[in-house]
């Protein structure tokens, strides 16, 4: 068995991975149980490594796949997080500047 070639470029990590995040938000107005969405981004994922990035090479295109599902995945948990823990930081920082003007 011989590995397929895989070549990485300006649409696997500048496009690809941001517009699965994207297109997994916009499927966020639909009533979908929350649970489904690491799912969705990563048939997402899947369909277009395979049928647009390498269309010619079915092994490239599940491997990379994979690769833009996870990405996506972790970039839209890690933006989450952040977000959290920069409101609940502002939050603290106004209780603290209320406590203060009250003494």
């Amino acid at each position: 068995m011989e590995f397929p070639v895989i070549h990485t470029n300006f649409w696997d990590g500048i496009i690809a991975v941001p517009l699965i995040v994207i297109i997994t938000q916009i499927f966020k107005l639909f009533p979908i149980p929350r649970q489904y969405f690491p799912s969705i981004a990563s048939t997402i994922g899947f369909m277009m490594s395979i049928f647009i990035s390498h269309r010619g090479d079915l092994w490239a295109g599940i491997f990379m796949g994979g690769f833009y599902s996870a990405a996506a995945v972790g970039t839209y948990a890690s933006l989450k997080t952040s977000w959290i823990a920069f409101k609940e930081r502002q939050k603290k920082k106004r209780l603290n500047e209320v406590a203060s003007e009250d003494m």
